[in-house]
């Protein structure tokens, strides 16, 4: 037996009980909770003291390896909890949370406290990437502490509010930060188109969203004769002026990430997954899967990290030399038959056109915003999303982000006054460049973000997007559409409260909601 509600794919809607529907055994969900559990163990000793670097190392890797589709090896599982639990003795030791009251309590109190967990799973996925790139913030490091302290204790329903609130700000800063390493490191994304076609020749897939990783495959790759072909949250990366200088970096490959056991089925490649979203592979391609950090999957082969944050890819280069790749170039297209996507509209952009966007809702050529993006997954409501892009009046802009993208990314909305009706700003963590775009707008304007001509249509599958969505109600967001269908670790009467206080609504039909956002 198990339990875990934290996807939105979860058995029933209401928790995945005998195996996750992401592929997940009984055996690895009970040790994600023991390692968990230890995490509380750990933030405990760490009060009033300062923990050491490598309790931050631990502390943001294995709530990290506890994000869905990340890590399915229990045996990498008990490897970090013993690590974390002998960084506990360093400190003093105390005791860990026990496991059987992980999930269980108060219906309300367990849905605020698993959402606060959940949040914070998803932004040390954030928190590590901008740490491999040599950025850290104190604060949010310390958060990590002080809310897995927290999920160990006692609170009314009103201060796991305050908590979840609190934590939304800290996750802002921690997205800030990610923006800061990746643009320091590779500079501001520009708008650029990707092809989908795959050259003929040897070639590597790359997938997640670990841009560093990225750069050292490009680095080691250069020279050989093998290109390389982003896949779903890896697709921003060719908008980076200091990754898209590499001429081998060609492409994107595949579409949302719960198509790849069929778009990988006897790939002549190999796959490299940096993050999230790995599926149990099928036995066609699984001698090519190749995973990285905090990626695991029992069979599969790992990069482990290298000295001085180098990783040694040579077997995934010497894989994608022995396989060859196709003998002709292969074209492929995106869910909707477009044979290329644009992306790179951050906020550097969108802002340096600020005036043009202006004067563009003044004159009445633009009457409104709509924010279209978030996690894809496999539930058939999803197409939800392309309809609703499809269905948005000539006069408005979608902006999107995340892999929700995938949905219609392909489609050509046209433009309006030169700019592309349709611009994708990057990556899930890339909504700090939303927010920031959003209240410059609503500066220009005078007046309150949630004043502006902007809906944010949302759909969520993991814990990235849990920690988002904290993160946009922190600010006071309000009248968001989320779907496809509501959390289930939200249970009745906390929706009742994000409803009276944010106003949250349900996606319901594409029709019905322009409707009821237009007029």
């Amino acid at each position: 037996m198990m339990f875990c509600f934290q996807c939105e794919q979860t058995a029933g809607g209401k928790g995945c009980t005998k195996s996750g529907v992401c592929g997940k055994q009984p055996e690895v969900a009970n040790k994600q909770d023991e390692l968990t559990c230890a995490l509380v163990g750990l933030a405990r000793a760490a009060q009033g003291k300062v923990p050491g670097k490598e309790a931050e190392e631990l502390m943001m890797q294995a709530l990290f390896a506890t994000v869905t589709n990340v890590n399915f090896d229990g045996a990498r599982i008990d490897e970090l909890k013993s690590l974390v639990q002998a960084e506990k003795a360093k400190l003093g030791g105390t005791s860990d949370l026990a496991v059987d009251e992980l999930w269980k309590g108060d219906t309300d109190l367990v849905s605020l406290r698993s959402t606060l967990l959940l949040g914070l799973r998803g932004m040390a996925a954030y928190a590590w990437h901008a740490y491999v790139l040599g950025k850290k913030d104190d604060e949010v490091t310390a958060w990590f502490f002080k809310g897995m302290r927290a999920i160990g204790e006692e609170h009314t329903v009103e201060e796991w509010l305050e908590l979840n609130m609190e934590f939304g700000q800290v996750n802002l800063k921690c997205m800030a930060l990610l923006d800061e390493a990746n643009t320091s490191a590779y500079g501001h994304p520009v708008p650029v188109k990707v092809p989908l076609t795959v050259e003929k020749g040897p070639f590597i897939v790359i997938t997640g969203h670990d841009l560093l990783d990225l750069k050292q495959l490009l680095e080691q790759t250069e020279g050989k004769g093998i290109n390389i072909y982003t896949n779903g949250e890896m697709l921003p990366a060719h908008a980076y002026p200091e990754l898209k200088k590499y001429p081998h970096l060609k492409g994107n490959f595949g579409t949302a990430w719960h198509n790849q056991q069929k778009e990988l089925d006897g790939i002549p490649a190999p796959i490299l997954y940096t993050t999230n979203c790995l599926m149990p592979p099928r036995a066609s391609y699984a001698d090519r899967i190749f995973t990285t950090a905090v990626v695991g999957y029992p069979g599969l082969k790992h990069i482990p990290e290298g000295k001085d944050g180098v990783k040694d890819f040579t077997p995934v280069i010497n894989k994608a030399l022995e396989l060859g790749g196709w003998p002709e170039d292969k074209k492929f297209t995106g869910i909707n038959g477009g044979s290329e996507v644009m992306t790179g509209f951050a906020r550097n952009t969108v802002l340096g056109v600020a005036d043009t966007v202006i004067e563009a809702v003044k004159a009445g050529a633009i009457k409104h915003f709509f924010l279209v993006g978030g996690c894809d997954g496999a539930r058939a409501g999803r197409n939800y999303y392309t309809e609703f892009v499809k269905k948005t009046p000539k006069d408005t802009v979608v902006l999107t982000l995340a892999c929700g993208k995938y949905r219609f990314n392909d489609l050509n909305l046209g433009e309006i006054g030169g700019l592309p009706r349709l611009m994708d700003m990057g990556q899930c963590n890339d909504a700090y460049s939303a927010i920031q775009v959003a209240v410059a707008l609503a500066g220009a304007f005078n007046c309150e973000v949630n004043d502006l001509p902007l809906t944010l249509v949302l759909s969520w599958y993991e814990q990235k997007a849990v920690c988002i969505l904290l993160t946009l109600l922190s600010l006071g967001l309000k009248n968001i559409y989320l779907g496809p269908t509501l959390p289930a670790f939200i249970s009745p009467n906390v929706l009742d409260v994000l409803v009276e206080k944010f106003n949250i609504k349900p996606i319901s039909t594409p029709e019905a909601d322009l409707q009821a956002i237009l007029g």
